[in-house]
């Protein structure tokens, strides 16, 4: 056992005089290979300049516009419903087709109202053949009264029975003219001109009078057009919109064309709506060849004046960062070198596809439009004319 002892210190012994040799002898190889390692790169050369397409700029004038989803509503939207009730015989239309003014659209069962309207005319027959029975009593109770054969009770009590025999036909008059309407609310019109909706129901329906809605009636020349802008869209166009500041209203279609008349605003809410924090607006367009439909969505691009000496820039060309926008442009240095910076720049929305640069450029600037991933602040660069991208033709097969 004391034997072993002894041994095992012995190595233990040996082992630590040969680890400090041996540590040196690593560190002083692996500086040597990291000196191996960095030798190429101080005899190398540098960096090439990095080829990139510039934008010189033209100071421009843009509208001062904004653009915002919209909705279409017919001029006037009429709800059909019948005056009286009944069963409906007959549609008198087609549904979806232009309607006149005063165009019959339904027939409701005119038979109990023809009979009623009979009705009113035997009635107020009777009370004109009453009216003038009681005028010629009180005429003859009159003479006899000139002869005192009757009382003057009886001769005031004859024309008594007179007057309530013509209060009472007047009122028989009334009834008769009452039946005559009935009569007549029997056959549906349209009130105004317009596009005939769909029947909401079906012939031989039952329906009530005032309650039972048949159809609609859109009058869509001209058609209005819904929209509303935010507080910061109300900004970008210098406060809120009157129709007096309002210089110019286009609409946008589905398609992405731009309808062919200009519209008028005919409608400016004249406070902010709480609950989202927009003005309620609303715009007029011909519609004479009826491009449009109520309840379409489309796009309205409100303009209220000009903005001079702005400067256009593709949407690649401008970049954001914790600062907000900034753009890269390219300057020479003191050794002639033309190398990237950074410059920040104020926006002001987009005009189509470009973003509008109100402020932080000069006119005859270079701003740098692409291989901006790879781009740096103060990296060298190539500059040369910038040319957006075109999409690929389709070739014929």
């Amino acid at each position: 056992m004391t034997l072993n002892r002894q041994a095992a210190m012995t190595l233990s012994t040996f082992l630590r005089s040969q680890i400090k040799p041996l540590s040196v002898c690593l560190i002083l190889s692996l500086s040597l290979a990291a000196c191996g390692k960095q030798e190429p790169a101080a005899n190398g050369m540098a960096m090439p300049a990095m080829p990139v397409g510039v934008i010189t700029l033209q100071a421009t004038n843009v509208p001062i516009a904004a653009e915002t989803v919209a909705q279409t509503e017919g001029a006037k939207e009429v709800e059909i419903r019948p005056r009286v009730g009944g069963i409906v015989l007959k549609k008198l239309f087609e549904e979806g087709a232009p309607i006149k003014q005063g165009q019959a659209l339904f027939l409701i069962d005119p038979v109990p109202f023809q009979i009623a309207l009979s009705n009113a005319k035997a009635q107020l027959a009777q009370q004109q053949a009453k009216v003038e029975q009681t005028e010629r009593e009180a005429l003859r109770l009159k003479s006899l009264l000139a002869t005192e054969s009757v009382s003057q009770r009886e001769a005031d009590n004859a024309w008594s029975d007179n007057s309530m025999a013509k209060a009472a036909l007047a009122q028989y008059q009334a009834n008769l003219r009452e039946a005559q309407l009935n009569l007549s609310y029997t056959t549906v019109t349209s009130p105004l001109a317009g596009m005939a909706g769909r029947f909401e129901l079906s012939e031989g329906a039952l329906v009530n009078a005032n309650t039972s809605l048949l159809t609609r009636v859109y009058q869509i020349n001209p058609i209005w057009v819904r929209f509303s802008l935010s507080d910061s869209e109300l900004a970008l166009l210098g406060g809120y919109l009157s129709p007096a500041r309002v210089k110019q209203l286009h609409l946008i279609l589905p398609n992405g064309q731009d309808y062919s008349q200009t519209g008028q605003l005919n409608f400016a809410a004249s406070s902010i709506d709480p609950q989202l924090a927009t003005q309620q607006l609303r715009a007029s367009f011909a519609n004479a060849d009826k491009a449009l439909l109520p309840g379409q969505f489309v796009r309205v691009r409100v303009t209220t004046g000009s903005r001079k000496g702005v400067f256009l820039l593709p949407q690649t060309a401008v970049l954001t960062g914790d600062q907000g926008k900034f753009v890269f442009v390219a300057e020479k240095n003191a050794q002639g070198k033309v190398m990237a910076k950074v410059r920040p720049v104020v926006e002001g929305g987009w005009q189509g596809p470009s973003w509008v640069i109100l402020s932080g450029l000069k006119a005859g600037e270079q701003v740098i439009a692409d291989n901006l991933i790879k781009m740096r602040p103060g990296a060298e660069v190539l500059p040369h004319p910038y040319q957006e991208a075109t999409p690929p033709s389709v070739k014929a097969k």
